[in-house]
């Protein structure tokens, strides 16, 4: 299952997501937006998890916690 990761810090980096939605549990891929002429973080990530249940338990333990001050928002990424 794909999930969407918003509001995230400008500072939060990828490895840091990855092990944020790890203790839920197998992340295969974890893509953090970056804007083209800055390289810098657009707030925003996409986290693939296989497992559907996990997946879920992220999305519920994790959405609307604070990550680096910010309130982040997790659902499930549109295809």
């Amino acid at each position: 299952m794909k999930l969407l990761v918003r509001n995230l810090s400008r500072s939060t980096t990828e490895q840091e997501i990855r092990i944020l939605f790890s203790t839920h549990g197998t992340v295969t891929d974890c893509n953090l937006v970056l804007d083209q002429e800055t390289a810098k973080s657009k707030g925003f990530a996409f986290v693939e998890m296989p497992d559907e249940n996990e997946a879920q338990s992220a999305l519920s333990a994790l959405h609307e916690t604070r990550v680096a001050k910010n309130r982040i928002r997790v659902k499930i990424a549109q295809k």
